[in-house]
């Protein structure tokens, strides 16, 4: 063969390969239309399936993130911009622990506030436990505890009847408290009968100014209990006898500064204090971090849940694909008979079975949106949407398609063209 028709040849065998190609890609859309306009109802049967698995994921995906939302919202109102300094031993010689110990002071607090710019509040508690006279000869025990006014946002209290302790009741000393709600019930009857009203601490009358209660419940995790008043810091002091505190509150301007910051504040504090002083920072980041993995975690549970949805709707493309082979098994040999392969042959039904299980999965991607969507819409309630739920549900249905669709498109590849021509 001379070299201008071997090149002709080449030339031929690529244009022939190119235009299967392009037959190939067209013929597989048109037979998989034509397939489904001959079966309207089966085909969206089959698809159905597919409509609810990729609505379930996507709601699923969006309930999860809502939760995970709310949680950490909701541990965040307990405070996890605060960072809680403890004394905890240390700093003294054995002769010396009997009456020596190297507690926080109000020194302390200043210090930290002046050399750490990221600190926004701080607040020294100062406890004392009483009992308080309830009137009927009822004596119950109550926790005092001694704060400054910014205890208020540390702790992200809430004050419905009257006011919060000021700078002015802490610099005068004035002998005012704060109650919880419990305590006003149980002593005056209401929480709005309470506010300027006086009881006494340890024979000293005190009036109460306001009436507070914590923006969410912490499950006992602070050191407020239903019967605690709150008073001022400088107040307090006179009945321990000292200054020194056991603890010190320190709110951060961000969460992303608490790690950093409650290292820091140990560093400035230990600085100040005898070596061997031992000072232990507590924050609430770890809880926020365990918190948000054991949402994705369940999250990621409910998805795989889900999922069985989509295997179900699998199951249902797969049998009907099988059924479409058997009524087609006299179309599949008069194709091979004219020269189709098994790769052609099979790139066909298991293209139908893609565009099935697709088509499904788009119509449940819509319905999925529209139920947040709505709710957005309609209501101030505002659920998120996560443009991953609609990716994972989207490849998921093709991802489908391809694995419950290879069986019968493996067996209508395979059919004998000879058998499959004297099928009746």
């Amino acid at each position: 063969m001379n070299p201008v028709e071997q090149s002709r040849q080449v030339a031929f065998q690529q244009t022939l390969l190119s235009a299967r190609r392009t037959m190939l890609l067209s013929e597989i859309l048109k037979l998989a239309i034509d397939s489904f306009r001959a079966s309207k109802l089966r085909f969206a049967l089959t698809a159905l399936g597919m409509v609810i698995g990729t609505a379930s994921v996507i709601l699923v995906v969006t309930i999860g993130m809502k939760g995970k939302q709310y949680v950490l919202d909701t541990l965040q109102k307990i405070g996890t911009n605060s960072v809680e300094i403890e004394y905890s031993g240390g700093g003294a010689t054995g002769a010396e622990r009997v009456m020596y110990n190297d507690y926080l002071t109000r020194e302390d607090e200043n210090l930290v506030d002046a050399q750490l710019p990221g600190v926004i509040y701080s607040s020294p508690i100062l406890e004392m436990h009483t009992r308080i006279s309830f009137g009927g000869g009822v004596m119950k025990d109550t926790l005092v505890l001694g704060v400054s006014p910014d205890y208020l946002h540390i702790r992200n209290l809430l004050v419905p009847n009257g006011r919060f302790l000021d700078e002015i009741d802490d610099e005068t000393h004035t002998n005012c408290a704060v109650v919880t709600e419990p305590f006003a019930r149980e002593r005056f009857g209401s929480a709005n009968a309470a506010v300027g009203q006086s009881f006494e601490i340890y024979g000293i009358p005190f009036t109460i100014i306001g009436v507070f209660k914590e923006s969410v419940d912490d499950m006992g995790q602070s050191e407020i209990a239903d019967q605690t008043i709150l008073i001022p810091y400088s107040v307090a002091r006179f009945f321990t006898g000292t200054e020194n505190v056991k603890q010190i509150y320190f709110s951060m301007r961000t969460m992303n500064e608490v790690p950093d910051g409650a290292k820091e504040i140990v560093r400035i504090i230990q600085a100040r204090h005898r070596p061997g002083s031992v000072y232990k920072a507590q924050t609430l980041t770890e809880v926020l971090t365990y918190a948000a993995e054991i949402s994705d975690a369940l999250t990621a549970v409910l998805v795989l849940v889900s999922a069985i949805t989509l295997a179900v709707g699998g199951v249902g493309i797969m049998n009907i694909m099988l059924a479409n082979v058997r009524a087609r098994i006299r179309e599949i040999g008069i194709r091979k008979a004219l020269g189709a392969t098994y790769r052609e042959i099979k790139l066909q039904f298991l293209a139908e079975a893609v565009i099935i299980s697709l088509a499904g999965g788009l119509v449940g991607v819509l319905v999925g949106l529209t139920v947040p969507l709505s709710i957005r819409f309609f209501t101030d309630y505002a659920l998120p949407v996560s443009i991953w739920s609609i990716v994972i549900a989207l490849a998921s249905a093709i991802l489908v398609g391809v694995i419950f669709g290879t069986v019968p498109a493996t067996r209508a590849a395979q059919m004998d063209p000879v058998e499959a021509l004297k099928y009746e």
